[in-house]
């Protein structure tokens, strides 16, 4: 997947950036294509287009595998946005597990602002052949500088191989600690998770 600019202005000098104001107020009235993804990334929103077979199918095996690890009262969400604060941007990650009392909390608020991320206990981005260099680096330093305890790199497109890296202990906009297994292999999933992510059967 490549992401497309909704605003393809380039802009000369920091000053000349939209505020985070507009920029957020713009990406909630975006009428955005069913399947397709907005976020708000380095002061510009961006529409992801809607992934390819093998990405669904590995999505489908990591959400009922981690269904399966957690207590009752944490929850696997596919579409939650994401707000980065220190960084202002927007990710809505492939799954995100939250405790499910935050979002009833805000489903009764009728709350329309994104979710802050460290709310979360993991991100979960499946990388596409178009994104992987930015699911990599950028998000992997966005997550980390937001506060997500877990970060899940699923990388088809590993120079190494196909491979699953669990990032962990965020600290200063960085993971101390990255847990990298090839496809094939199965892994120990920490707390709030109670089991081990099985990727034989991913698919790349």
């Amino acid at each position: 997947m490549t992401a497309l600019l909704v605003e393809p202005e380039l802009w000369e000098a920091e000053d000349d950036m939209p505020s985070w104001d507009y920029l957020l107020s713009t990406w909630q009235e975006l009428d955005v294509p069913e399947g397709w993804r907005a976020e708000i990334d380095e002061g510009q929103i961006t529409l992801v287009p809607p992934p390819d077979d093998g990405h669904n199918l590995i999505a489908a095996r990591v959400h009922r595998a981690l269904i399966r690890t957690l207590p009752s009262s944490w929850d696997v969400f596919q579409t939650l946005r994401l707000f980065l604060y220190r960084d202002e941007r927007l990710y809505i990650p492939d799954l995100v597990v939250v405790p499910t009392d935050v979002l009833v909390e805000r489903a009764k608020k009728k709350e329309k602002a994104p979710l802050s991320a460290a709310e979360a206990a993991l991100a979960v981005e499946i990388a596409s052949r178009g994104n992987a260099s930015h699911d990599r680096r950028a998000k992997l330093h966005a997550y980390a500088n937001g506060g997500v305890p877990l970060y899940l790199l699923i990388d088809r497109f590993d120079d190494g191989g196909p491979a699953v890296t669990l990032f962990s202990e965020p600290h200063e906009g960085r993971y101390r600690t990255g847990l990298r297994k090839p496809f094939g292999e199965t892994f120990a999933l920490p707390e709030p998770f109670d089991g081990e992510l099985d990727t034989t059967g991913f698919v790349f």
